[in-house]
């Protein structure tokens, strides 16, 4: 049972509407009934009594809810006495330009909640030069991709990302939902260069496909990458999280699920080893994880799954 389900189920009762408190909490209707349902199977009983006027508290549930309602209580009064004692430092943080366009801000926004001491320093870069500033002990922590770390490095598998082919909306012709490497011999495809995680990633796809990718354009930078694909001038092969800085995606580009096995980006959380971070630092990378779990969870981080080998 997790102190968020009880937050859920609180909220669920208090509004007696599923969508109504979905909304204010931030999270996919489909993903709060998941974990109402969880807390009910845990329970072995009914909480919620759904109806087409909504929802009702059970007898068991009107029960449940009065204590829920006292632990958040005592939660609440827990970190307000933790937070007597505050954390206090410099944090480097190091993300690549699609995980920043995701988690960067909602990262900012749970430490200056949680952490308000705290100060950050996030850095946007490719990944392969991210590994070479941990090295260098220039950062604190890092998300990276595909990593052969370091062996004082602590890593964490985080989440794996599906990746797609995205081209322009406009003047290219309508994608299929799924495409496979085989169906892009003779694409031109703009990619990053091998400095880029994602490229070795790509790199290593297309061999186990024995098939040799038609790359027209290298560009290092995301938003130049993607200005290019908008522009019609060839397609990319990024994560869902490489259209997060666009409001706009939906008119702009379409994407096709690349559907071989294995051809994924892994996110590890890669940091200096434990006994070389400060507090401060250990503080971020607990809520870096957490933020990253709620962003898969409540369905805002698209294509992406928790890794089985996460915490």
């Amino acid at each position: 049972m997790e102190l968020r389900q009880l937050r859920y189920f609180a909220r669920v009762v208090e509004l007696g509407s599923m969508s109504r408190a979905a909304l204010e909490l931030g999270v996919v209707q489909s993903a709060l009934s998941q974990q109402i349902s969880r807390l009910e199977s845990e329970l072995s009983t009914r909480l919620l009594q759904r109806s087409a006027k909504g929802v009702a508290p059970t007898e068991a549930g009107l029960a449940f809810f009065r204590e829920a309602q006292l632990a958040l209580r005592h939660a609440d009064e827990a970190m307000r006495a933790a937070q007597q004692s505050r954390l206090s430092g410099s944090v480097s943080v190091g993300l690549a330009p699609t995980t920043a366009s995701v988690l960067g801000l909602p990262l900012m926004r749970a430490m200056r909640e949680r952490y308000p001491d705290v100060r950050l320093h996030m850095v946007e870069s490719l990944s392969g030069h991210l590994s070479t500033m941990l090295n260098a002990r220039q950062l604190d922590l890092a998300v990276l991709f595909d990593t052969h770390p370091a062996r004082r490095w602590s890593v964490t598998p985080l989440l794996e990302e599906k990746l797609f082919l995205i081209e322009a909306r406009q003047g290219t012709k309508a994608l299929p939902a799924r495409v496979r490497l085989k169906d892009l011999r003779g694409r031109p495809l703009i990619l990053p260069s091998e400095s880029h995680g994602l490229r070795s990633t790509l790199d290593a796809a297309f061999t186990r496909a024995r098939l040799k990718p038609d790359v027209t354009t290298e560009i290092d930078s995301l938003t130049m990458l993607m200005d290019a694909v908008a522009a019609g001038l060839a397609g990319t092969i990024q994560p869902w999280a490489a259209l997060g800085r666009f409001a706009d995606a939906q008119e702009r580009f379409q994407l096709a699920e690349i559907a071989d096995a294995q051809v994924v980006r892994l996110n590890s959380l890669c940091s200096l080893s434990d006994d070389e971070l400060s507090p401060a630092a250990l503080a971020v990378r607990v809520v870096l994880a957490a933020c990253a779990r709620e962003l898969v969870e409540a369905g805002r981080w698209g294509g992406a799954t928790l890794s089985h080998h996460g915490s």
